[in-house]
């Protein structure tokens, strides 16, 4: 069936997956069933959380388990800990003190499973939510309402976990917090330009803490203020007091706030910078040195110090985040510099895999902007994670764990779990070698909740079981027993596949931002259509194909080439990880096989991108090549030669409408909005013919008479 845009939505407000349990299952020995004369208990003076975590799990059991439980208030709580029968238990270590004496870490739990009784005890409320989301995550392994009889402690590895939402660009429903939570995020991103405004409009700060609060959710306000002052200018202090000051005066709640160089640039006297902001330099002159928003200046301290002064007046406690994203390609002389120079009571946060330098065939390419097909850490983040260790200050990472890098643009997550493991296995070792906190898992491409973020919510819980032990246990619960050697199988191939992937700026920023409706240009330039909502839209795609960084040289041919054949690579590993699906599709039963036509309809659309940007670097060296001829006869060899792979273009885009049909999700993307459904390939495939049947046709003649010129002086 099609979904119609934003359909998608529909499935990201089910938490609960109805009917989960297998009816055909009996407890093994050693595990207890809850049934219908069970209940779940909760203290007398349980606060708006706990009471919140108790409706959620009876919910769970009711749509996933088919289980209908009740909620019971008690004075005694600890009473029913210890003796009560048939009762599911949620309290906090306040309330149960004996149980919860070993819990010292907040959001940890301890869950003691007794002959009738479950007792989940968190350190704090929101330990009693993780607890309750645990035993919903065995239970989903289990496919059944058994749980075997175990005392087991868990404390989370990294805090804050934060992810921007996936359901639309600063906007969290109730459902997408509560589903948040249930995958271990613990905070929340909004972009923020002032009180109560974000880049979209209208927003009420406070209720949207309040909301988040429920379920367990801190708020990050990610700044997109303008800075306009230096902080040795006299009236700088009551500046920044009328703009960050303002803003936590009004919402002193917000956990802290995330400061990019791009976004919290201030006029600079660093030399080695314009001292200028980058949109307010003048467009006609050149710019001969960075902005200051792209380089380590020496006074960005001195303009931290001044924002922690008029922040923390309103929040003593508000995490300032400093993120060196934007000038990681610097040297590192001038960056350690700054890291060196930082306050200790800030935290600093640096990018997990960029600006490494990668070999593809003896060709270099930079690591750009977030990928997931080198699993990292790069120089540039161990560098500077090593500095902060030293200093004792915080260290956190963007690391798009979320489940999505701007590998593809417009796709919910990329289903690479090996690679997403090598890349867990690589924090956990920041974690243990320079003392990693917290993690951002996505930016404004946001977070999905998949199979993926199942596992990454295992691996960041201790103890949890060895990685493959969780895919083998996913796969199990998502296709059959039988299917699991097929899933696997694909899982191999996709994630063997994206390590092909070569990042560049210009695929990342075209092709592979929005797949198969990138357009094909020739000379004319258009305008890829956006929706008149969209906070960036098509603004941030570069429609006209150029590859940057020392690929015209040779017409860019060694590095283009190689980029082709990694690319073909990948198509081709991509595919058997499909054949793979397929074969476990088979295997599966038919209530699950809506998510599993799902996960085939993602990974057939991934191809069809992949083939887009094959497709573009030819068009490219073609066109090249064509503008470079002289001789009219070889130009209309390479025309016709253009002309096929047009045709084959067209084909390509064509195949994918029914997927994204198919999946309303595929082709969004929440600040560029809808960039390839079935209206944005229609475009595109408009745009192609056009170029086929004018501007070819044009050129033919351009052709013609240049010969009839060269025929002419010839007689």
């Amino acid at each position: 069936m099609k979904e119609r845009n934003y359909e998608f939505r529909r499935r990201l407000e089910a938490v609960h997956k109805l009917n989960r349990r297998n009816p055909v299952l009996k407890p093994d020995q050693g595990e207890i069933e809850i049934g219908h004369d069970w209940h779940l208990v909760i203290g007398e003076q349980a606060g708006p959380l706990v009471q919140q975590v108790a409706k959620d799990l009876q919910d769970y059991l009711f749509v996933s388990m088919q289980v209908s439980v009740s909620i019971r208030r008690v004075a005694e709580i600890g009473e029913m800990a210890d003796a009560g029968e048939r009762v599911l238990v949620l309290a906090t270590k306040e309330e149960l003190s004996g149980l919860g004496s070993r819990l010292d870490k907040p959001r940890s739990y301890r869950i003691a499973v007794g002959a009738n009784r479950i007792v989940v005890c968190g350190c704090d409320e929101r330990g009693v939510g993780q607890g309750s989301y645990y035993l919903e995550d065995v239970m989903n392994l289990r496919e059944a309402p058994f749980v075997s009889a175990v005392d087991i402690s868990r404390e989370p590895l990294f805090s804050p976990r934060m992810a921007h939402s996936g359901w639309g660009l600063d906007r969290y429903p109730d459902a997408h917090l509560n589903a948040m939570a249930h995958a271990g995020i613990d905070a929340i991103l909004v972009f923020v330009k002032d009180v109560d405004r974000t880049p979209e409009g209208y927003m009420d700060f406070n209720y949207l803490v309040d909301r988040a609060a429920l379920y367990g959710l801190d708020v990050y306000m990610y700044s997109y203020l303008i800075n306009r002052k230096h902080p040795d200018e006299p009236d700088a202090e009551s500046y920044y007091d009328g703009t960050y000051g303002k803003i936590f005066e009004a919402c002193p709640r917000f956990k802290g706030i995330i400061f990019v160089g791009e976004s919290c640039e201030f006029p600079s006297k660093d030399p080695n910078t314009t001292g200028v902001l980058r949109l307010e330099w003048p467009a006609d002159q050149p710019q001969k040195k960075p902005s200051p928003g792209w380089w380590p200046c020496y006074d960005f301290p001195e303009w931290l110090n001044m924002l922690k002064k008029v922040i923390r007046k309103h929040n003593a406690d508000a995490d300032i985040v400093f993120w060196t994203y934007n000038w990681g390609w610097a040297p590192e002389e001038e960056r350690l510099k700054l890291i060196r120079a930082l306050p200790e009571d800030i935290t600093l946060q640096v990018t997990f895999e960029m600006f490494e330098q990668i070999k593809h065939e003896g060709v270099t390419n930079v690591c750009v902007d977030y990928t997931v097909s080198f699993e990292g850490p790069g120089q540039y983040f161990s560098s500077e994670a090593k500095v902060a260790s030293e200093r004792g200050i915080k260290l956190h990472t963007m690391c798009n764990t979320g489940g999505l890098t701007w590998d593809i643009g417009v796709i919910p997550y990329e289903p690479v779990p090996y690679q997403w493991a090598r890349r867990h296995a690589a924090l956990l070792k920041a974690r243990e070698d320079w003392g990693l906190s917290g993690l951002m898992e996505s930016h404004h491409f946001g977070w999905w909740p998949s199979f993926v973020s199942d596992i990454t919510k295992w691996t960041y819980w201790s103890p949890s079981p060895p990685a493959e032990e969780t895919f083998t246990a996913i796969a199990r619960r998502d296709f059959s027993e039988e299917a699991v050697p097929h899933v696997l199988e694909a899982w191999r191939h996709w994630s063997e596949g994206i390590r092909c992937y070569i990042p560049t700026n210009e695929d990342q920023y075209g092709p592979f931002r929005i797949g198969p409706s990138y357009p094909f240009l020739f000379r004319n330039k258009v305008r890829i259509p956006a929706s008149w909502h969209a906070m960036f839209g098509s603004e941030i795609v570069i429609a006209d194909y150029e590859p940057l960084e020392g690929a015209r040289q040779s017409l860019g041919s060694s590095r283009i080439d190689a980029e082709i054949r990694s690319l073909e690579r990948m198509a081709a590993l991509w595919r058997q990880g499909n054949a793979s699906l397929e074969e476990a599709l088979r295997l599966t039963p038919d209530k699950k096989l809506d998510e599993g036509r799902l996960l085939l309809g993602l990974n057939l659309f991934i191809v069809h991108a992949v083939q887009t940007t094959i497709h573009i670097k030819r068009w490219w060296k073609l066109k090249m090549r064509l503008f470079n001829e002289p001789e009219p006869a070889k130009a209309g060899l390479i025309l016709e030669e253009m002309e096929r792979l047009a045709l084959c273009e067209i084909a390509n885009a064509e195949a994918a409408i029914p997927l994204v049909n198919a999946d309303s999700r595929l082709g969004w993307e929440p600040s560029m909005d809808y960039m390839t459904d079935e209206a944005h390939l229609r475009w595109k495939i408009a745009q192609v013919r056009s170029v086929l049947e004018d501007e070819f046709s044009e050129y033919r003649k351009s052709l013609a008479l240049i010969e009839g010129g060269v025929y002419e002086r010839q007689k």
